[in-house]
């Protein structure tokens, strides 16, 4: 999977953007502020239909404009695919200039994995950023799990409202059934995710870092989905009252976590900035090799500001790695030795939201 062009229009501080990629490295150089990370925002934004950095879509319209859009062109292995992204009064997807009715559609269409310094939260922030790094990678792996996980979200904010109005059990076990339906699907899901992942990010790991890296799921007990669905029916049920206390649901897969460990250490409490650092890279790779094992081919991997975060060992060891596949890299600057580890790539220049290529190798 290839990004031949991107087009951005009326997008942060961009005018108009039209911009032809290579099919290997591509880097863009510039000073801080200029749009650099702009630019990934939005191929990412075309990717999953959602932004790395705020919820509100409404802050991507450049300032005092009323619309704007994003449009990239995606070459596979078989076909050609592409991607809009209007941004006006309400958010609208094209793909294949055909317009989409669910965002559901476009998953899967242009895969992607980010990678940025803010991505250290997968390892040393809350929960919620361990369960965001699972669902954004299954939701570009599966519709289905996309439309489960937006049922139960669904489900879950109904349930949490009726909790306000102080319900009758009946009520509320109206909801606990449905919420565990879809909840007993999803932990399945990612369970399941988590032991294809392992191996990959186990062997990564130990190249990037030399420690054994351990990935465990923490959620709800069960085997089969019907074992799940009854664990979480009675663990709603044991927190029914507090959950009424509260007004809000505090048992569910919306609660459920990742231990993440080295050599034994739980890097979520105990692990250094390096070793955090290190995990976190790891697992990106590793899910660019669980993607490609799915779909036949790679993901294109965004770099944003990265390589000036790692040491010289796990720079290297990064750039071995995108050597089988289109990547697209920001930075402020790019090291000759650097230069030379990366081998075949195309370079930009970004200044004040324009684009100028400056080079290819």
């Amino acid at each position: 999977m290839v990004i031949d062009e991107v087009k951005l229009y009326n997008y942060r501080n961009y005018g108009e953007l039209n911009l032809k990629l290579g099919e290997h490295a591509n880097i863009f150089i510039g000073k801080n502020a200029q749009g650099k990370t702009n630019l990934l925002e939005g191929i990412y934004l075309s990717s999953v239909g959602r932004s790395a950095r705020t919820p509100r879509w409404q802050e991507l319209i450049k300032w005092g404009e009323k619309e704007g859009s994003t449009f990239v062109s995606i070459r596979k292995a078989f076909g050609q695919d592409s991607v809009r992204v209007k941004l006006s009064d309400a958010k609208r997807v094209e793909i294949n200039g055909l317009p989409i009715s669910k965002i559901g559609e476009m998953m899967g269409v242009l895969k992607t994995v980010y990678f940025s310094p803010d991505e250290l939260k997968i390892v040393k922030d809350g929960p919620g950023e361990r369960r965001r790094f699972m669902d954004i990678a299954l939701c570009q792996l599966s519709t289905t799990y996309f439309y489960v996980l937006t049922r139960y979200n669904t489900i879950l904010s109904h349930r949490n409202k009726l909790l306000k109005n102080s319900p009758s059990d009946e009520a509320i076990e109206i909801w606990d059934y449905q919420l565990a339906k879809e909840g007993a699907k999803i932990v399945r899901t990612r369970r399941a995710f988590i032991s294809r992942l392992l191996p990959l990010a186990k062997e990564i790991h130990l190249d990037v870092a030399g420690e054994d890296l351990d990935i465990v799921y923490e959620g709800l007990d069960g085997t089969t989905t019907a074992e799940c669905e009854n664990v979480f029916l009675e663990a709603l049920a044991r927190s029914r009252e507090r959950d009424k206390a509260f007004a809000v649901t505090h048992q569910g897969v919306h609660r459920d976590d990742i231990k993440i460990s080295a050599d034994g250490i739980d890097l979520r409490s105990f692990g250094s900035q390096g070793q955090q650092r290190s995990a976190a890279l790891s697992l990106k790779l590793a899910e660019m090799e669980l993607l490609k094992e799915e779909s036949g081919e790679y993901p294109v991997l965004l770099l944003d500001d990265v390589l000036s975060e790692l040491d010289s060992s796990r720079q290297t060891k990064l750039l071995e790695h995108i050597k089988s596949y289109q990547t697209i890299i920001t930075g402020t600057s790019l090291a000759e030795d650097v230069r030379e580890q990366i081998g075949k790539f195309d370079e930009f220049l970004v200044n004040s939201g324009t684009v100028k290529r400056i080079g290819a190798e």
